[in-house]
C-alpha cells in the first residue's frame, strides 16, 4: 500500500486554508493545518511531513525566518515559502528544497506539488 504524502500548511487565512486542504485531500494527499507559527512549529515534529506549505505574515511571527532551522532539521522536506508580498529579494531563500511562491497561488502550482 502506498502511504499517502503529508502536507502541513501553516497560514493564518483559515478560508485559503480550507480550500488548500480540500485540493489536496481530493488528490489522496493527507494535508494539516496551523494557523499560527506556534501552533505550526510545534506540529511539525509530530506530523514530519513530506511538504511544508509555509506563509511568511502570521498573527505571532515571520514564518520565513524559520527556514534555516527546519531545512536543517528536516533536510528532504519540500517546502514552498508562500506571501503575497514577494518581491525580488526572496528569491534568497530558493534552493533545490525551497521554493517561494507568490499569493494568489493557482492550480497549476498546486499540481506541481502533487505531480512531483
Amino acid at each position: 500500500m502506498k502511504l499517502k504524502v503529508k502536507i502541513l500548511i501553516i497560514d493564518d487565512e483559515e478560508d485559503y486554508c480550507s480550500i488548500i486542504k480540500r485540493y489536496f485531500s481530493a488528490k489522496d494527499a493527507d494535508p494539516y493545518l496551523a494557523h499560527t507559527l506556534q501552533d505550526g512549529l510545534a506540529m511539525l515534529n509530530d506530523i514530519k511531513p513530506d511538504i511544508l506549505l509555509l506563509d511568511n505574515n502570521l498573527p505571532d511571527g515571520e514564518g520565513w525566518n524559520h527556514v534555516k532551522e527546519i531545512t536543517t532539521s528536516f533536510p528532504f522536506m519540500q517546502i514552498y515559502l508562500i506571501s503575497a508580498y514577494k518581491s525580488e529579494k526572496d528569491n534568497h531563500y530558493s534552493t533545490e528544497n525551497v521554493h517561494v511562491w507568490e499569493k494568489p497561488i493557482s492550480r497549476a502550482k498546486l499540481e506541481e506539488i502533487v505531480l512531483n
